[in-house]
């Protein structure tokens, strides 16, 4: 734990999309750690957002790591343009592929490309579905809302997964992250973080009116860290520990 603290990637699905440089200097400013740009097909979800080319577009906008989350039905045969648009990394849903060759195929091919890549869990899915992929993954990413549109409310049900994904990664090798991806604000970043959050994924808290993003961000960042100062649970713990003890557990919600 020395030295270590929460990374915050900001999701620009509620963003204005008409002042791309805009929200990226905003965000610079803001203090965010990495962007985290959500693709949707209106397949695999019910919503449609943007292709490789507005990826690329934001590599060209920023230095800031690009965290590509991909809610398609057909990952794998967009692997190679996502590639072209040189993000940091790449995650697709282990609910999509068709096999377990397939996702792994799929992993495989975002690696040797030169990036990170990752599987993302939807709440209903069971942690135990990436398993089998641990040596392929530099990023588990815990959704704890249903994929497919922004500002819902955090599922806290779903939180414990990231302590297990945690323990998983470390057994296999101790490099990837966990993500949690969705409802993630100030008012629940204390859970994410005793849980075992690396990495913070925080969208519409971002772009509200009269809120300033870099206190959102500071603030997310500095609860995460006091949570999991505090310890996480086993990875077998139960729902009875999703509040940290002591004065954290008011803010979580």
């Amino acid at each position: 734990m020395t030295g270590w603290r929460p990374l915050i990637a900001a999701s620009i699905l509620t963003a204005d999309f008409g002042h791309l440089d805009r929200v990226v200097r905003k965000l610079e400013r803001a203090g965010v750690d990495r962007l985290h740009l959500d693709v949707m097909d209106g397949h695999f979800v019910p919503n449609i957002t943007f292709g490789p080319d507005l990826v690329a577009a934001f590599r060209r906008l920023t230095t800031l790591p690009l965290d590509v989350h991909l809610m398609i039905a057909h990952p794998r045969r967009y692997i190679a343009r996502f590639l072209e648009a040189e993000p940091d990394t790449i995650s697709f849903h282990v609910e999509v592929e068709g096999s377990d060759e397939l996702t792994a195929e799929t992993l495989r091919s975002i690696r040797m490309g030169g990036r990170g890549a990752g599987l993302a869990v939807s709440p209903q899915t069971p942690i135990e579905r990436v398993r089998p992929f641990l040596t392929l993954l530099d990023l588990i990413m815990v959704m704890t809302v249903e994929p497919g549109f922004g500002g819902q409310r955090f599922i806290a049900e779903a939180a414990p997964k990231m302590t297990v994904a945690s323990s998983w990664l470390g057994e296999a090798g101790g490099q990837g992250q966990v993500h949690v991806d969705g409802g993630v604000n100030r008012d629940t970043a204390a859970v994410a973080g005793h849980w075992g959050a690396d990495v913070c994924v925080v969208g519409s808290a971002l772009f509200q009116r009269g809120q300033d993003a870099a206190d959102e961000v500071r603030l997310v960042r500095e609860l995460a860290w006091r949570a999991r100062q505090e310890g996480m649970p086993a990875a077998n713990g139960s729902l009875q520990d999703l509040h940290p003890a002591g004065p954290m557990s008011s803010r979580t919600g």
